[in-house]
């Protein structure tokens, strides 16, 4: 009699956890941005909901192959992925215009609405973070940020790295761009969208950066100055924090030591 009631309630707590597992969020589809434009979205897990955004020529899936993806899943964070206009299985529109005025950051902010979050926390990383400033200013909804793989540089309008992508975008014949090139054309990327999202790509300004009142986490390889020194954008955010970890600009998003360092900024500020 006692081994069936033993095995009557293990079989009871494995219904419950699987239930549970089951209930848990993860959905997929497609929102309307302000514009019309459609923005594919994925969402996955339950609690405390954390927008996830991707660099140049990446998409929301890339960060289902990051150990931070799974580490806020375990952590009992909701994890939101977006395909930011013009990338992934987002529409592509086929005009500069379409990529300006902020539309990324408004994309996002859209798409946080039309899931019904009022309060989001935000991570971006390399263009990712450059979106992620935006929002920061837009939306008093976000609540913490974390900026990866991003420098001081893109406070300048006229950053030279942004108008030599631009241009290597659309003249071919530009030297010192042919491995950016071969891997554009290796992944089947169009190059005239990317061209738009350099030409219209933001920058936000030292004294906009400088009215930024949420907990920010600036963090960065320590062999990784492509965007500028990540030293000097913390510098630029009061309430903020730099965090160095190991590897260069392609390397240190995707590590381990990346993604506890992260976790351990969303739970604390979490409190």
């Amino acid at each position: 009699m006692k081994k069936i009631m033993k095995l009557q309630l293990l079989c009871g707590i494995f219904l419950l956890l699987f239930f549970v597992a089951s209930a848990q969020t993860d959905t997929a589809g497609y929102f309307s941005s302000f514009d019309k434009v459609k923005i594919f979205y994925q969402v996955k897990g339950d609690g405390d909901p954390i927008v996830l955004l991707h660099g140049f020529t990446g998409t929301g899936s890339g960060w289902k192959k990051n150990p931070l993806f799974d580490s806020l899943l375990a952590n009992g964070f909701k994890v939101v992925l977006i395909d930011l206009r013009g990338n992934g299985n987002s529409e592509r529109p086929s005009s500069a215009e379409s990529y300006a005025n902020d539309a990324e950051a408004k994309d996002v902010i859209g798409l946080v609405k039309f899931l019904g979050i009022r309060k989001y926390s935000a991570l971006g990383y390399s263009r990712g973070s450059i979106i992620l400033a935006r929002v920061m200013v837009l939306d008093k909804n976000c609540k913490r940020a974390v900026m990866g793989g991003m420098g001081a540089d893109f406070t300048n309008p006229l950053w030279p790295r942004r108008i030599g992508f631009y241009n290597a975008l659309m003249n071919d014949t530009i030297s010192g761009y042919e491995s950016f090139r071969k891997y554009i054309a290796s992944q089947k990327l169009d190059p005239l969208t990317l061209a738009y999202q350099q030409k219209e790509q933001p920058s936000t300004s030292k004294e906009e950066l400088s009215k930024i009142k949420i907990p920010v986490m600036i963090i960065c390889g320590d062999i990784d100055e492509d965007n500028g020194k990540a030293a000097e954008l913390q510098q630029l955010i009061p309430n903020s924090k730099f965090v160095k970890v190991p590897g260069n600009h392609n390397s240190a998003g995707n590590t381990p030591v990346f993604a506890n360092q992260v976790l351990n900024f969303f739970r604390r500020e979490k409190r």
